[in-house]
């Protein structure tokens, strides 16, 4: 006579949802995506060599460095959308090199080219640029899920670098002369353009530009006229377009623009949840950045 077998309880499992599932699992993917990365790269080197070259007396070539690390700044972003190579790293890195090359290197070589005899004025007046451009720098990281892509809240970091830059060339394209006047304007600017970076004035983003659809024939005019006459006269052209720029804020405030209600996009509750991963990933994940 055969004896009875045990009996063996099966304990049911609790069935995981996918969310928590990605929740505790580690990180499958470590690394970084290369190209767009090394743009990103250049734009920093580009502001450390700003502030070295500012350091030799050089502040011609320093104002042309930070407009350089402008063009690595357009690019690494748009490659990184093209490429589907996005990340949380290269956001946070992007970030980072923008303090650097449109923050302190433009900071620096305004003191050193202007500010220094205003003595403790003109490195405090360069401390709240670098100031304000890092707290605009932060808000844009935590507004950029749900403000409107078609508008900047406040002056872009590196287009106030770029009015410090331009001002500077305009200055020696005049004959660099009148060491006075420039230093009470270039004190001026600094103080407009921080306050101008944590304003809440509109600015157009031009993340709805769509070079790849037909345009009227007319804006391929312009766009000619404009690359001859950049040709022709950069500084003069530069200083316009980025003097344009910067006042096309307080322009669109006053045509009412600035005080109707600004467009935030809606989130689900899922994308939501998903902008603070509760478990660290890898440098770079297979997460998309909303940059």
């Amino acid at each position: 006579m055969n004896a009875p077998r045990p009996k063996i309880r099966v304990l049911p499992t609790k069935t995981r949802s996918p969310k928590e599932r990605r929740r505790i699992s580690p990180p499958l993917r470590k690394g970084v995506y290369i190209l767009p990365n090394l743009f990103t790269t250049g734009g920093l080197f580009c502001g450390f060599y700003a502030i070295i070259a500012t350091l030799r007396e050089d502040y011609l070539i320093a104002a042309i460095a930070v407009l350089v690390a402008m063009v690595f700044d357009a690019l690494d972003g748009r490659i990184a959308r093209l490429t589907q190579t996005s990340s949380s790293f290269g956001v946070q890195y992007d970030s980072l090199s923008d303090l650097i090359a449109f923050g302190v290197a433009p900071g620096v070589l305004a003191y050193c080219w202007a500010l220094e005899p205003w003595g403790a004025w003109g490195w405090l007046a360069a401390a709240l640029y670098v100031t304000c451009g890092a707290l605009r720098l932060a808000r844009f990281n935590v507004q950029v899920a749900v403000v409107d892509k078609n508008n900047f809240v406040g002056l872009p970091i590196p287009a106030a670098a770029a009015g410090v830059a331009v001002t500077i060339q305009m200055y020696y394209f005049l004959g660099g002369e009148g060491a006075t006047n420039k230093h009470l304007t270039l004190l001026l600017l600094i103080y407009v353009l921080a306050a101008l970076m944590v304003s809440t004035l509109p600015y157009y983003s031009f993340k709805g530009l769509n070079l790849r659809r037909r345009q009227p024939f007319w804006i391929f005019i312009v766009a000619i006229l404009v690359i001859q006459m950049t040709i022709a006269a950069p500084q003069i052209m530069l200083f316009s377009i980025f003097s344009l720029y910067a006042v096309s804020g307080p322009v669109r405030f006053l045509l009412g623009e600035g005080r109707t209600k600004p467009q935030v996009r809606e989130v689900a509750p899922l994308e939501e949840a998903s902008l603070t991963p509760p478990f660290p990933q890898g440098l770079d994940s297979d997460e998309k950045s909303r940059l």
